[in-house]
């Protein structure tokens, strides 16, 4: 045993001579008994001798550490014994190799040498390398070879037998992925050399793929096998089996080489054969003419459909590459109709023909044709596979196997589909393409959401400027670019590619109707959808097919949509919300939002804001002819949505203020009030929280203004005391919320009616909220006006409640105007009323308004008044007041030039007001916050508030306290030595605040807008 190893024999055949080691099954060591390089394998008996041969083996040539070799041997727990027993097992191992110096000694540890060619892992590899090498190109009979001489080292499992302490796992488990590669790379080898040898790799390769039933490479040859041998049905179960296990286990579809596999054995089984004289399919209709916007949409379609690329056919994935599903690029452009979703799809279609080399395929799917049914998809699959050549007596029946062949045949393709007008994500889904080398686009009122995996385009009206770019182009009308007749069209159609097209067929056909006539055609309202219509060009067809399908439907939720279409179409509101509609259509919550969801779906409506829909304006045109066509009563809607609204308002008025006689009043009917309303008032839910009522009002107010303007001038009495009662329980809620604008439209609303009923007890609401806003607004004195000429009114109806709340007003605004003695008489009645009449929350805000006419004189005192407000507000939990108290608490301490003791309690004042939405009581105090951060030098955080406070501000078109927030800001910038920036801000302001009751601002600004010397 003492002969040296030698690294190969002399006719580099390979084989070895001396000692060679194993480890591809369990570790063994080869002796030459021949010495001609034939060697017979012996294991090692004993199995610590096994392991610490494994573990030095497995670092062949470098130092093996004795705590490694420990841990190897003992697993972590060597006995107290183990520095003898690791050189007693050291002793045995040296017995047995040819050379003891082989494993030689070293100061932290072992070595042992293994010389090149000694390790079957080495030579095992080396034959991989080779393999690999010839796989890739293609030297089939050089891959058979060697992967025959590194299959035939294979004893087993890698490392078998071997506990886990000893390592090498990674290299096992490479090993073992090696082996397999092998088999796939002589079952290439055998395919392509084909010949006799075919019969007998369809057992082996049976075999493999019932032992690894999610490899796809051995289920493809095993595909082709069969199918080169005549057993095609058997090559398509092969093939349907594995789809469905990688469906139903992964989720996803097979590669691209089991495709393209699938799709030779189809072609033999569908008798279509590619003819390179065969021209690829060009389908695609004209590009449409006079394009025109859609830069940013176009651009991101491009991108979708191109990137990343699709991979060459002509370059087939390795067969050791991982499994990636191949997914074609997809997009679903979708939109209103007229919008204009085919022409987009075809232009860019048409600029991205050349990409794809093997053909564009176009199919119309009817989803919204007239007169015409939806295709289905067995028509669809049946249409698009015999534009691909195959023979209609080999198309299946079934749907399914029908997309399955259509998938196969575009598997290795590069072909793009324009699949449009689709009716529903089923009928598209049977038609989408498996291969990563195809692109589809598809149009379709409904964004196909149950598609998964496709990129959607929602498309809205063209932009003002494209919509006129498009007008004249298509005319060819010259004058008409950047006309202002122009512009109404523009208007008019609503910026609808269809509606602009029709006039832009209109002027180009006769040239004496003028722009300026169309234009005054187009705005009859009633006769709008009559003159967007030029041969087959029309709006109102095109509106109709979609309303007229739900209308036919089977379906409940379909035959709910036309019924809530034609109901807006009865009560035409800027937007809508599902509990209005289901009191208009009596079909319940549940049902209406269905149906709105079926009306989005179809886009006849859109969705700006989660539960708020609207139309387009010539959707409203097309819903008001529908509503006067069918048995819809729109004085019936009317009064249904003025009840109801009502009513809710009713609720919001319960959820925002507080208990007790301000409530109260509010919801004691008046001499119009229609029967009926508490009733009513009973089926609305209550709100749970003061800010659900005030997001209720954000969303609705609009609607509210809309209804009482359209019916403030009704001549029935009924209606009008519904628009009278809806008025004066929605102020409150737009008074709190600072809505000043659509207050001054409901005040001069409920007053006008009231005023017209004889209705004296709504005409005093009406007076008392018109003065509030003129509050609000800084016109003290128009406020003084009205609130005195209420006053009057609640004394005549003897209502001592009122009367109380009147004199309050009166003695604020007196205070504000500087009549100070007159203030502290009207405030003192005040006060004598609410003790009269046990109304804590009054005797509150008297207090309160008793110190703001302290303060003038007294801080201390006017402190005092305050802090008696704020205690009353506690004990009776009243958040308006307790907010109120500390922001003037908060003021008075500014008075005494003491902002540090003032910043808490504007602080406070905002942490206690919360969502309860006092507009009022929040700007002043948020002005107050500004100012106590700015004369304690905190300008940072100051300005951060002043830029909140003008959001708001600006948000609710409050101009008077956006002026007073600008003169702070000025301020500000001032500190910060930004001149000239705060001499704009002045200006601002000061245009914002003339006319109003700021006077010792409105001097202050002058002053300091003044030129300088």
């Amino acid at each position: 045993m003492g002969a040296s190893a030698c690294s190969g024999s002399e006719d580099g055949s390979g084989e070895r001579c001396g000692l060679r080691f194993g480890l591809l099954g369990s570790p063994a060591l080869y002796y030459d008994v021949s010495g001609r390089g034939r060697s017979e394998a012996r294991d090692v008996a004993s199995p610590k001798s096994r392991v610490l041969l494994a573990a030095l083996l497995l670092d062949a040539g470098r130092v093996v550490s004795v705590e490694s070799l420990k841990d190897a041997l003992w697993g972590g727990a060597s006995p107290v014994s183990a520095q003898a027993s690791l050189h007693n097992h050291i002793a045995r191992l040296r017995r047995l190799l040819d050379d003891p110096e082989r494993l030689r000694t070293v100061p932290s540890g072992y070595v042992l040498r293994v010389g090149e060619g000694e390790l079957d892992v080495h030579v095992f590899e080396a034959h991989v390398a080779a393999a690999r090498a010839a796989h890739a190109g293609q030297e089939w009979e050089r891959v058979v070879r060697e992967c025959a001489a590194a299959l035939a080292l294979w004893r087993g499992a890698p490392l078998a037998g071997l506990p886990s302490e000893v390592g090498g796992y990674a290299l096992a488990r490479r090993l073992r992925e090696a082996r397999l590669l092998l088999l796939e790379w002589r079952h290439d080898a055998d395919l392509a050399l084909g010949g006799p040898r075919l019969n007998g790799l369809v057992p082996e390769l049976a075999a493999l793929t019932d032992e690894y039933p999610l490899r796809e490479v051995y289920h493809r040859q095993l595909m082709l096998a069969l199918h080169r041998t005549g057993r095609q049905a058997e090559a398509l179960a092969v093939h349907r089996d594995l789809r469905t296990r990688l469906v139903d286990q992964l989720g996803i579809e097979p590669g691209p080489g089991v495709r393209e596999a699938h799709v030779e054995v189809l072609r033999g089984a569908v008798g279509r054969s590619p003819s390179p004289a065969q021209p690829p399919p060009a389908q695609l209709p004209p590009s449409p003419a006079h394009f025109t916007g859609r830069a940013a949409v176009r651009d991101s379609l491009r991108r979708t459909l191109t990137t990343p690329g699709p991979p060459s056919p002509s370059v087939p994935a390795a067969p050791s590459a991982p499994n990636t599903p191949a997914v074609p690029a997809a997009a679903v452009i979708s939109g209103m109709p007229g919008v204009g979703k085919s022409a987009l799809a075809l232009h860019v279609a048409h600029q991205l023909a050349e990409r794809f080399s093997d053909g564009q395929l176009y199919l119309d799917l009817h989803g919204a044709t007239p007169g015409m049914a939806p295709l289905t998809p067995g028509q669809a699959l049946t249409a698009l596979l015999r534009d691909l050549g195959a023979e209609p007596c080999r198309i299946p029946e079934r749907p399914d196997a029908a997309s399955a062949l259509l998938r196969s045949l575009l598997a290795p393709t590069r072909t793009l589909l324009v699949l449009d007008d689709a009716a529903s994500a089923a009928q598209v889904r049977p038609l989408l393409p498996g291969g990563a080398g195809c692109a589809v686009i598809v149009t379709s009122r409904s964004p196909l959401t149950a598609l998964d995996g496709v990129a959607r385009f929602p498309l809205g009206p063209l932009s003002d400027e494209e919509s006129a770019a498009l007008l004249v182009a298509a005319s060819g009308r010259d004058g008409l670019d950047g006309s202002e007749a122009a512009r109404r069209l523009v208007e008019l159609t609503g910026r609808l590619p269809l509606a602009l097209r029709v006039v832009a067929a209109r002027l180009a056909a006769r040239q004496a109707l003028t722009p300026e006539v169309l234009a005054g055609q187009l705005s009859e309202t009633e006769g709008r959808l009559r003159h967007l219509e030029y041969d087959d060009l029309s709006v109102r067809r095109s509106l109709a097919v979609a309303h007229d399908a739900l209308a036919g439907s089977e379906r409940e939720a379909d035959r709910d949509a036309a019924l809530t279409l034609r109901r807006i179409g009865a009560l035409d509101l800027p937007t809508y919300g599902a509990p209005l509609l289901a009191r208009l259509t009596g079909t319940g919550e549940r049902r209406t939002e269905a149906a709105l969801d079926r009306l989005v779906d179809v886009a006849l409506l859109q969705e700006p804001a989660y539960g708020r829909y609207a139309p387009h304006d010539l959707v409203r045109d097309f819903a008001r002819e529908l509503e006067g066509e069918g048995e819809v009563e729109g004085t019936d809607a009317c009064e249904t949505a003025l009840s109801w609204y009502a009513a809710v308002a009713e609720r919001v008025l319960v959820a925002i203020v507080e208990p007790g006689p301000d409530q109260d009043d509010r919801r004691r009917p008046t001499a119009a009030q229609p029967p009926g309303h508490a009733a009513h008032v009973e089926t609305i839910a209550p709100f749970g929280s003061p800010e659900e009522a005030f997001a209720w009002g954000d969303g609705e107010l609009a609607n509210i203004v809309t209804l009482v303007e359209r019916y403030a001038d009704d001549p029935c009495r009924r209606r009008a005391g519904l628009v009278s009662t809806l008025v004066r329980l929605i102020l409150p809620y737009a008074h709190r919320r600072g809505r000043v604008a659509e207050m001054e439209v409901l005040g001069r609303a409920g007053l006008g009616v009231a005023r017209r009923l004889g209705d004296e007890a709504a005409e005093a609401y009406a007076l008392v909220d018109l003065a509030g806003l003129h509050f609000l607004t800084g016109r003290r004195s128009d406020a003084l006006d009205l609130n005195d000429r209420a006053l009057a009114g609640w004394r005549r109806l003897d209502d001592p409640a009122w009367i109380r709340r009147c004199l309050n007003n009166r003695g604020l605004l007196l205070d504000g105007l500087g009549r100070h003695a007159e203030a502290s008489e009207a405030l003192t009645r005040s006060l004598e009323y609410a003790r009269q009449l046990n109304d804590p929350y009054g005797e509150a805000v008297t207090h309160s308004h008793l110190g703001n006419l302290y303060e003038h004189t007294d801080p201390r005192a006017a402190i005092e008044q305050h802090r008696r407000s704020l205690a009353i507000g506690d004990e009776i939990g009243a958040v308006i007041v307790r907010h109120t108290a500390h922001c003037n608490i908060g003021y008075a301490h500014l008075r005494l030039g003491e902002p540090a003791a003032a910043l808490p309690h504007f602080e406070e004042s905002l942490r206690i007001l919360g969502g309860h939405g006092d507009w009022h009581g929040e700007s002043q105090t948020r002005l107050g916050l500004v100012r106590a951060l700015r004369l304690l030098g905190r300008t940072g955080r100051a300005a951060r508030e002043c830029a909140e406070l003008l959001d708001r501000a600006d948000a609710r078109a409050d101009r008077y306290t956006g002026g007073l927030a600008r003169h702070q800001r000025g301020l500000l910038l001032r500190e910060r030595g930004q001149a000239a920036a705060a001499r704009e801000e002045w200006r601002s302001a000061l245009a914002a605040l003339e006319g109003t009751d700021a006077h010792a601002v409105v001097t202050e600004l002058r002053e300091l807008l003044a030129p300088t010397d």
